[in-house]
């Protein structure tokens, strides 16, 4: 199934009295550009958490927002420098006598100088924490690609509308396109009559002339190519697979083949559904920048 590039999943898993909560948000890219944020206490996991988002993930600009709670009871252990601490106060004392200062060190800023007392958190065991974060990242992943998915059904049965009314635009340009040489076959024999009078005009030049003006305006190979382009894109939105840059490639083959067409018209009629043929591929086009 065709999906969406933009989404929002959310998970919260506890396991191991940790509390881990993933939450993504993504929106259109032309590749798969992660910004993983998350605190200290899981940043030697970053490499884990991309790899196992683009299992899920192919394409988009996704913003990762991960939290992390320890509500194990504090591990953290309380460090003394008894040496450091006594060259603090030798110094100090050095400094009182030298300037004449009162020394009225008190232990309280003793103990406040920096690495005289130092916190010591014990490490978690990283694969641990990998089992307990990877369960919150595939869940909302999973919620991710079920809100892709969501939306990929609302661009299909759009998109489909669409090429749905191109196939029209293209049956009127091809049912109209033979009377155009009619019409101008009609027009210059009735001025080369017109002119002549009772005069016999030369049959064959009014058909060389009718002959190169109908392979000038011909447009039965673009018609070919827009109708395989057509049954092509719609094909490819019924795929289960990544197919966003090739629908954008066939989008552009379509502009390409509605550019010659209107090249090539003398026609009002089919000049004027050139014009709306173009401006519905535009549309295409930017439906299909939203698929992954």
């Amino acid at each position: 199934m065709v999906r969406s590039m933009t989404g929002f999943g959310r998970a919260e898993v506890v396991e191991n009295n940790r509390r881990y909560t993933v939450e993504l948000k993504s929106v259109n890219h032309r590749y798969l550009d992660l910004s993983v944020k998350s605190p200290r206490a899981l940043a030697c996991l970053e490499g884990n958490v991309r790899a196992e988002i683009k299992k899920y993930l192919s394409r988009g600009k996704v913003d990762v927002f991960i939290s992390y709670e320890n509500m194990d009871e504090s591990t953290a252990e309380l460090k003394y420098n008894r040496e450091l601490a006594s060259k603090y106060v030798g110094f100090v004392k050095e400094i009182s006598g030298e300037f004449g200062l009162e020394n009225d060190l008190r232990a309280v800023r003793l103990a406040s100088f920096p690495d005289v007392l130092e916190v010591i958190e014990e490490q978690d065991d990283e694969e641990e924490l990998w089992a307990g974060l990877k369960k919150a990242v595939d869940a909302a992943c999973e919620k991710m690609v079920e809100a892709r998915s969501a939306e990929g059904e609302n661009l299909v049965k759009d998109l489909t509308a669409k090429l749905d009314n191109l196939l029209t635009i293209v049956d009127f340009i091809q049912e109209r396109s033979p009377k155009i040489v009619e019409e101008y076959r009609e027009k210059i024999y009735a001025r080369v009559k017109e002119i002549l009078g009772d005069q016999t005009p030369d049959e064959g030049r009014l058909l060389t002339e009718v002959t190169v003006f109908a392979d000038k305006v011909c447009v039965d190979e673009e018609i070919v190519r827009l109708r395989s382009h057509i049954e092509t894109m719609k094909k490819d939105l019924s795929l289960d697979s990544d197919v966003g840059r090739k629908l954008d490639f066939i989008a552009q083959e379509m502009n390409r083949e509605a550019n010659t067409t209107l090249s090539k018209t003398t026609d009002l009629e089919i000049s004027n559904k050139g014009i709306e043929l173009k401006t519905e591929i535009e549309k295409i086009r930017e439906q299909i920048q939203n698929i992954e």
